[in-house]
């Protein structure tokens, strides 16, 4: 869960009083804010730079995931492996089943 900044809290009456204009240069200038509606927080309005790390950091955790996954299936291997024809036998399925549903 993100980490809010209780001093970027901004009622929308308050942020509406503002004005966009001074929202986006506020945001442009690295200062989010957080806007609330009934003391919960429902929208952000943050920089484009801002908002490219976290699109960065995103790409970073999935890329961390991907690793994760392949290392564990290294360390776990044991060299057998098994034919769609095998998984779908043991599940109960068949190969026309299969299209059907992708169909």
């Amino acid at each position: 869960m993100a980490r809010i900044d209780t001093a970027n809290l901004v009622s929308i009456s308050e942020a509406s009083k503002r004005g966009i204009l001074k929202l986006a240069n506020d945001a442009a200038g690295g200062h989010e804010q957080i806007l609330m509606r009934n003391n919960k927080p429902v929208a952000a309005v943050v920089g484009m730079d801002r908002l490219n790390e976290l699109d960065e950091l995103q790409r970073l955790e999935e890329d961390m995931l991907d690793i994760v996954l392949a290392t564990a299936r290294m360390v776990d291997d044991n060299g057998k492996r098994y034919s769609l024809d095998d998984v779908l036998k043991h599940f109960g399925y068949t190969r026309e089943e299969l299209r059907g549903v992708a169909e």
